[in-house]
């Protein structure tokens, strides 16, 4: 008979732990990437398995690579040392280490001390006087993983903050670079908008003469004013703008509002020469290296230990508690100075019926679990429509480019010739007025398709993984 009980007691234990196997396993990054997640045509490697992962896939350029403007790298590294929203994301960062710093020690025993003393007395007895100076120990033993579980979700959730941080540092060089390029367009618009109110002031003048030598009505003086003054108005636009984005700037980089040095446009290139023009194809891989798929990866990690730790919770769990220390209230004679204190308790807690709590637990964790993988698919298409959407737009401004330098071009030539006309009273001032206004709004149109392209390239460049150390 206590063979038998035996058996069954060792049967028990061998599927008790065969069961809690599992409980160990660490969880496997993700790597699985469609090739097309790019779009047809645009992805060049295709992902298999565990082929690849976000250590081994390709690097993402550097932002001192991608950005050779020597001002522009100036202000980059002034705002990745002042920018609040970086800092905030740094001191998550440490917090989370704290945690993970905690969740590690949890392996070990907590001790404390809780000293005690007690005057009593009885009927105007004398005071007896009694003192407990206890060192108090508790120590939960690590049998199926649960503490295992959560030291593993608090370094996913730490790995969180630092890619957290690394998509803040990736968009604030952006942001900074995007500003840059916008004040330089602006600069050039100004440029163009002060010429043409230099060059429209002087075909009022013109007309002004015709007028006061009867060769043209005084209806032509006042559109050509009226098309001068919207020259004027549009300066100061401009000018606000500048003002603003100036100031924009000037909130990323931590400082009070003031002007910002730049250069002009075209004096540097946007990409390093090495870097060459904007290519084509890119490696699915350079997608793992975004710090929003591998946030979104860990975020499936925590939840799949917190899967772990929902299903140790159906197993026993062992805590020691004791006390060691000094008392001279012994339960008998009182005795000063005392005796030594020493007690030890050891407690298996199995759950049995929880009111179906535990299963509640498990299934919610489960869900979670499913509902991160979900999100980490979505991610990962919109990753991959992000670097479709910014190539084509790369694209687009580069082939219009060519067509704006020529519509300018001629604009320009039927500028000139329309006014000359005028001048030999062959073309009426409408004519002049559509000619000029046609070339000033392309003149503006080219530049903002210049801005345009900076952005497109600029996107490409966080799409890809944003590199911002």
């Amino acid at each position: 008979m206590i063979m038998k009980f035996k058996n069954i007691f060792i049967a028990a234990a061998v599927s008790l732990l065969l069961t809690s196997c599992g409980l160990y396993k660490k969880y496997e990054p993700k790597a699985d990437i469609p090739a097309n997640v790019m779009g047809t045509g645009t992805a060049a490697v295709s992902l298999t398995g565990d082929a690849v992962n976000a250590e081994s896939a390709p690097k993402p350029l550097s932002w001192r690579q991608f950005f050779v403007d020597p001002l522009l790298q100036k202000l980059i590294e002034q705002a990745l040392a002042n920018n609040t929203d970086l800092a905030s994301a740094r001191i998550a960062v440490e917090q989370s280490e704290a945690s993970l710093k905690a969740a590690r020690l949890a392996y070990l025993p907590s001790f404390s001390i809780a000293p005690q003393g007690t005057l009593s007395s009885f009927d105007r007895s004398p005071v007896a006087k009694s003192y407990n100076l206890p060192l108090q120990m508790n120590w939960d033993v690590e049998l199926f993983g649960g503490i295992t579980s959560r030291k593993r979700a608090a370094k996913a959730v730490m790995l969180q903050a630092q890619y957290m941080e690394d998509a803040v540092r990736s968009n604030l060089v952006s942001s900074v670079a995007q500003y840059y390029c916008l004040l330089q367009v602006l600069d050039r618009e100004l440029e163009i908008l002060t010429l043409t109110d230099s060059l429209w002031n002087a075909s009022l003048e013109t007309q002004r003469a015709l007028w006061e030598n009867g060769q043209t009505y005084s209806t032509a003086v006042n559109q050509q004013e009226a098309s001068w003054l919207s020259v004027k108005t549009q300066i100061v636009d401009t000018r606000r703008s500048i003002h603003s984005t100036e100031n924009a700037l000037c909130e990323l980089l931590a400082i009070p509002p003031q002007h910002i040095a730049r250069t002009t446009w075209g004096t540097h290139a946007l990409i390093a020469p090495e870097v060459g023009n904007v290519p084509g194809h890119y490696p699915a891989e350079m997608l793992l290296r975004r710090p929003d798929i591998r946030l979104a990866d860990q975020m499936i990690a925590e939840a799949y230990y917190g899967t772990q730790n929902a299903r140790s919770a159906f197993f026993p769990s062992l805590s020691l508690s004791g006390l060691l220390g000094w008392t001279n209230s012994g339960g008998g004679a009182v005795m000063d100075p005392g005796g030594l204190l020493l007690n030890l308790v050891g407690q298996l807690t199995q759950p049995i019926f929880q009111r179906g709590k535990l299963k509640a637990n498990l299934k919610i964790a489960k869900l979670s679990e499913q509902d991160m993988r979900n999100q980490y698919v979505q991610t990962v298409i919109e990753a991959g429509n992000q670097v479709n959407e910014a190539l084509a737009d790369c694209h687009a401004a580069t082939e219009k480019h060519h067509f704006y330098q020529r519509q300018v071009a001629v604009l320009h030539e039927a500028y000139k010739g329309t006014h000359e006309l005028m001048d030999n009273g062959k073309a009426s001032y409408l004519e002049v007025l559509t000619a000029q206004e046609s070339l000033l709004n392309a003149q503006l149109n080219e530049a903002m398709n210049m801005y345009d392209g900076a952005q497109a390239v600029i996107a490409l460049y966080i799409a890809l993984g944003g590199g911002g150390e």
